[in-house]
């Protein structure tokens, strides 16, 4: 493989007609030119200049690899330009890493609204409850959200919203039930859980008071929040959701909230990333858009 930069210092002694002339624009010894040159004759194994007290010129290989030389320079620019463009305005491939629900519920009107923006970006989403490693798999950033401290990690993290969970029940179950005044009356209640365990303690939190816990018994389990919706929605019972998930069933009147001074759980959305250094303009954009949009996407 041959070093540009021999190759760019042959090129310039010989537009400048010599080693001195050309030391003088580049602000580069002669020495320094002559070496690096005789270093590119001896990588090529051929004499590229003809070198005497009088007299200065290319060889016959010499005057051919010139020509070639120059369009090797000037590719290696188009190249280098390439990459420039890319650090200077948003634009390329994208590749994120969200759960089902974000993109679901939170992502839903902000992706489109940002690559109308950027008509130059591409993204693509992976949508899944498991989560990936950001590195192996290629991602860019993922979305992620915790209702405990952030694990340690190598991962550059950004904090996008907070995330209020509350209690929900559809009105024919609460007509059916009654509808609970006090946390505690929730343990005589039937229940929709998030997760694969069925006994669990709810969390409930009045403003910044310790929270209270309430055990409770699942009627129904699930890591699937849209179906413990349904299922609320359908009767069953009363569930703990996201606000921005049940948003517009509350607004319909399908879901109810109950006992709405109270706090299910607290958490929040981050945006993870594996490197600070380097980041590109498309998913620096792409950041900010969602640190600016995502709180109201997510207020209820």
């Amino acid at each position: 493989m041959l070093n540009l930069t021999d190759v760019f210092y042959f090129v310039q002694v010989v537009n400048h007609g010599g080693f001195t002339a050309a030391g003088r624009v580049l602000h580069v010894a002669k020495s320094t030119l002559s070496a690096r040159v005789q270093q590119l004759e001896n990588d090529l194994n051929v004499r590229l200049l003809n070198r005497s007290t009088r007299k200065f010129g290319l060889t016959d290989v010499g005057s051919e690899f010139y020509g070639q030389a120059q369009v090797l320079l000037h590719e290696a620019d188009l190249t280098e330009n390439i990459a420039r463009r890319r650090l200077s305005e948003p634009a390329g491939l994208i590749r994120i890493s969200t759960s089902v629900t974000v993109a679901q519920f939170a992502l839903r009107d902000i992706l489109p609204g940002f690559m109308r923006r950027f008509p130059g970006i591409t993204v693509v989403q992976h949508a899944s409850d498991i989560m990936a490693d950001l590195i192996d798999a290629g991602y860019d950033l993922a979305i992620r959200g915790y209702s405990s401290p952030l694990p340690d990690s190598s991962l550059v993290q950004r904090r996008l919203s907070a995330v209020s969970w509350r209690l929900y029940a559809a009105p024919a179950y609460l007509e059916r039930r009654g509808l609970p005044l006090l946390p505690q009356e929730l343990s005589s209640h039937e229940v929709l859980i998030f997760g694969r365990e069925t006994q669990q303690h709810w969390q409930l939190h009045q403003g910044d008071e310790a929270a209270l816990a309430v055990p409770v018994q699942a009627r129904f389990a699930s890591n699937d929040m849209v179906a413990l919706k349904h299922a609320a929605c359908a009767g069953l019972g009363l569930v703990a959701l996201p606000e921005y998930v049940c948003r517009e069933e509350e607004q319909s009147g399908r879901l109810r909230r109950v006992l709405p001074e109270w706090r299910a759980a607290d958490s929040h959305l981050y945006a993870v990333f594996p490197f600070r250094q380097g980041l590109l303009p498309s998913v620096r954009a792409l950041l900010d858009c969602l640190a600016e949009e995502m709180p109201a996407a997510i207020a209820s």
